[in-house]
């Protein structure tokens, strides 16, 4: 036991006590779902009966926007590149605007379960698969890479002093988050990502406040202490940097239009609720708090790594604020904080995820709707599709784990510009064209695209002469598989629209 000023310090005794903590908030999460599932059906699971409520759809979208990566991964990055991130944030928040104007008034207005049905009446069925499929790939890649993060930092700095393996960690998370998603689907994530948004914004402000006190700063001195040390710098002004700042705005716009407004777990949630104008206050009422929450993130890395100065912690980047939380003798219940903030912040975006996933798969992929299968046979498919996108989550952590560079964020930048671009332009096509695609062409264009980008990202220094592809890479995807459809296009009607 360590005495830690006027608290007592269970040091030894905290990987126990901690998994004890984690297993009864699972028993929570565990209790509304089976609360929120009742009487529930695909209808349920897949849009939540177009019934939530605007202001908590908003809510509980923070924590899935923000996740683990967030968590971890933003306040780690402020020891290298200051604030820097923060020009994503802007272009993200100016991105919510062209979701709320223009995507969710389509979606409405065609009563969509599933956004990608809109290529299938624009476009044809050979896109509308298409665009399903880099959805899938996407989203699977995207939302295992945060997961893998979380149970990462779970077994460095929790349970590998209990013995637990990597693996037998990463089964358990998922097998919990099957437990509290398969009945209720976006009926039950609405409810839970809401509770797990508060916890994780909570936990971030008491570290903020701790460290702060810690220090015997006040908001003045934190941010001069910060100048002081180049944490604070936003705008990089150099053109072949890829941390430019009008690469980073467009680039994280781009990201949002794809990432939010293209994305079938995101819209999933708006289009549950009931009615056009409550869905747009959801996604206006969300950029706003979204970018405080990432403002506060980035002020915390800054306290993180005055702290770490201050104490002799060598840690950095992605190990940052789990050494400082877990291993450097603060009082406990900010270790305890900083777990609940971490299991918070990654499960919206991994059930949101495995939830949505399955919607698109049964609805764009296998077409339980246009086959008119029974509610009972639509469910036993769900359930099958539902559990087999777990194993595949499983898979690709491991994966993961074996190619982790230290800083996922940057990862996770690179795998939606590659992946959300076709999407992008597949929609961009449809809405802002009247052309006819030759369908048969579609999934080879969305292949040799973000190939292409592979390439010119892979030689850009001596192709471009020193100019460095950032968050841009999503936009030069998106406008070279545009390029590619119109050319594969010619005039003439829209394609009928088929049964969703």
């Amino acid at each position: 036991m360590l005495y830690y000023g006027k608290v007592f310090l269970f040091y030894n005794m905290s990987p126990g006590i901690l998994l004890f903590i984690i297993l009864i908030y699972f028993s929570v999460l565990l209790g509304i779902a089976f609360y929120t599932s009742r009487h529930s059906n695909n209808e349920s699971f897949f849009i939540g009966n177009r019934n939530s409520k605007w202001w908590l759809v908003a809510f509980g979208m923070i924590g899935t926007s923000l996740s683990g990566m967030t968590f971890i991964s933003v306040p780690g990055k402020v020891g290298t590149s200051g604030f820097q991130y923060f020009q994503v944030v802007i272009g993200y928040w100016l991105g919510y605007f062209v979701v709320a104007f223009i995507l969710l008034p389509l979606y409405y207005r065609l009563n969509l379960t599933s956004i990608y049905s809109y290529l299938d009446k624009r476009l044809g069925m050979v896109s509308y698969k298409t665009g399903a499929l880099f959805f899938t790939l996407s989203r699977t890649l995207g939302a295992t890479l945060r997961l893998y993060l979380v149970i990462k930092v779970l077994e460095k700095f929790i349970l590998q002093d209990m013995g637990i393996p990597f693996e037998l960690t990463a089964v358990i998370i998922l097998a919990l988050i099957l437990l509290y998603t398969f009945r209720g689907g976006v009926k039950t994530i609405v409810w839970t990502d809401t509770l797990q948004t508060t916890f994780m914004l909570l936990a971030l402000v008491i570290c903020v406040i701790y460290i702060m006190n810690t220090l015997h700063l006040d908001m003045s001195s934190t941010w001069a202490a910060m100048q002081q040390k180049g944490y604070t710098k936003l705008i990089n002004t150099d053109f072949n940097s890829p941390a430019f700042f009008l690469k980073q705005v467009l680039g994280g716009a781009f990201i949002t239009i794809g990432m939010t407004g293209l994305d079938q777990e995101m819209m999933q949630k708006n289009i549950s609720v009931s009615n056009l104008k409550d869905s747009k206050k959801n996604m206006i009422s969300f950029c706003f708090v979204l970018l405080l929450a990432n403002f506060i993130f980035l002020l915390l890395g800054g306290l993180l790594y005055l702290y770490a100065d201050a104490k002799g912690i060598s840690a950095t980047k992605d190990d940052l604020f789990p050494m400082i939380a877990v291993k450097s003798g603060l009082p406990f219940y900010i270790t305890v904080c900083f777990i609940i903030g971490l299991i918070s912040a990654v499960f919206p975006s991994a059930d949101g995820a495995l939830t949505a996933l399955t919607s698109s798969f049964c609805i764009d992929i296998l077409g339980i709707r246009r086959k008119q299968a029974s509610e009972k046979q639509q469910k036993r498919i769900r359930l099958i599709v539902h559990n087999s996108f777990a194993l595949v989550f499983l898979a690709f952590i491991f994966i993961f784990r074996e190619i982790d560079n230290g800083s996922l964020i940057d990862t996770l930048l690179d795998v939606a510009g590659y992946t959300y671009g076709p999407l992008l332009a597949l929609f961009a096509f449809g809405i802002f064209t009247k052309r006819k695609l030759i369908n048969e062409l579609v999934p080879l264009i969305c292949i040799a695209a973000p190939v292409a980008c592979y390439i010119l990202k892979h030689n850009e220094k001596q192709w471009l002469g020193g100019y460095t592809i950032g968050t841009e890479l999503l936009i030069i995807n998106a406008s070279l598989t545009f390029l590619l459809l119109f050319l594969c296009s010619k005039k003439g009607g829209l394609v009928a629209a088929a049964t969703t």
